[in-house]
């Protein structure tokens, strides 16, 4: 493994995710290995299936990667910012387990965070969305609801693809789901997020840990709370 720092720390949470870890990984390194140091924090948030044992044996041939294995499941931006604290990057991507997220679209972020004086945060905005109907619309109402109130200008934050700086992101309050409101955060410290266009692809293995019923009422109290903290602003 090389002693130097890497230039990026791709943050990886995930959640019975079996099956998707491995060709997800393999994807990574095909999009950075040839491009800049890189390494992969991969945080398990707990799973009961065979996740955990096959990112064990991923990182017991690649110095480049890291497991971070929480005994109970203590939610997603619990596991981000797990990942987050360990990595050795100065910039950080962040990017969903599922495998819907395409990692080559990692090193265009990177420039753009890199080339664009007073951005924060560069935020993928999906297109040609692979999910269900149902996901779609109400994730888009979603989205427009939480723009009109937060006046975040983002259309797209449920994206999970996101590149910001290590040492900003740790400065953001940390509460469960805050991962769903990082570009509201990162503006809320006077941050700029700049938002790309970035690839989709659909679930291949397993199932998607959020629907309506389990976002819906939470959504709606995590929205309150980032509107207060939006005017108690740093």
């Amino acid at each position: 493994m090389t002693t130097l720092t890497p230039q990026i720390s791709v943050i990886i949470p995930v959640l019975n995710e079996e099956g998707n870890v491995r060709p997800l990984v393999g994807e990574i390194e095909a999009a950075l290995a040839q491009r800049m140091r890189f390494e992969v924090v991969i945080v398990d948030d707990g799973s009961t299936d065979g996740t955990s044992m096959e990112i064990e044996d991923l990182a017991s041939c690649r110095g480049w990667l890291t497991t971070i294995l929480h005994s109970t499941t203590r939610g997603q931006s619990a596991a981000i910012r797990s990942g987050v604290q360990a990595a050795r990057a100065r910039i950080i991507a962040v990017l969903d387990g599922d495998g819907q997220n395409d990692p080559a679209d990692i090193p265009t972020l990177f420039a753009h965070l890199e080339m664009m004086p007073g951005i924060e945060m560069v935020a993928g905005r999906r297109v040609r969305r692979q999910d269900s109907l149902l996901r779609k619309v109400t994730s888009r109402i979603a989205n427009s609801v939480r723009n009109f109130l937060l006046k975040d200008g983002v259309k797209d934050t449920g994206c999970g693809l996101k590149v910001c700086y290590r040492d900003q992101f740790l400065e953001l309050p940390a509460f469960d789901h805050m991962h769903r409101f990082l570009p509201a955060l990162v503006q809320r410290r006077g941050g700029t997020v700049h938002c790309v266009p970035v690839n989709h692809r659909p679930r291949i293995h397993g199932q998607s840990k959020y629907g309506v019923g389990n976002r819906l009422w939470v959504g709606i109290a995590d929205l309150l709370g980032v509107m207060w903290l939006q005017k108690r602003r740093i």
